[in-house]
């Protein structure tokens, strides 16, 4: 035995005592399934984080997308407000300009029609 006596090798606790050892076991078994809590704990709070961060990041998403929709729409009322007033304008400038070739033609009607008459009642030999 290394040169120790029985007592020296009791002292320096070289020999288990069959009940301790025993506890010992029971000691390692339960700081083994201590360790199997902590660890399926900290594995469904890494799920639940993981769920919320999704869950946060749709809702931001869904914000977002309903910013750039509200921002598209408004630009699209801009743009055909826009051009409504634009059609209305270019309808007006035309009845416009109609109204005014229609007078411009009705006063030139009458000498268009004798010049005409005067050309083709005209012979010439």
């Amino acid at each position: 035995m290394n040169g120790l006596g029985l007592e020296e090798f009791k002292e320096k606790k070289f020999l288990m005592d069959p009940l301790k050892g025993q506890g010992g076991i029971q000691m390692l078994l339960s700081a083994e399934q201590e360790a199997q809590l902590i660890v399926s704990n900290a594995r469904n709070l890494r799920s639940q984080r993981l769920k919320q961060a999704k869950e946060e990041a749709e809702r931001e998403a869904a914000q977002y997308r309903a910013h750039m929709e509200d921002e598209y729409q408004k630009s699209i009322s801009e743009t055909t407000g826009s051009s409504g007033s634009n059609v209305k304008r270019l309808d007006e400038e035309t009845e416009a300009k109609i109204t005014n070739l229609k007078e411009s033609s009705s006063k030139v009607s009458t000498e268009v029609v004798d010049l005409l008459l005067k050309y083709v009642t005209n012979i010439k030999l």
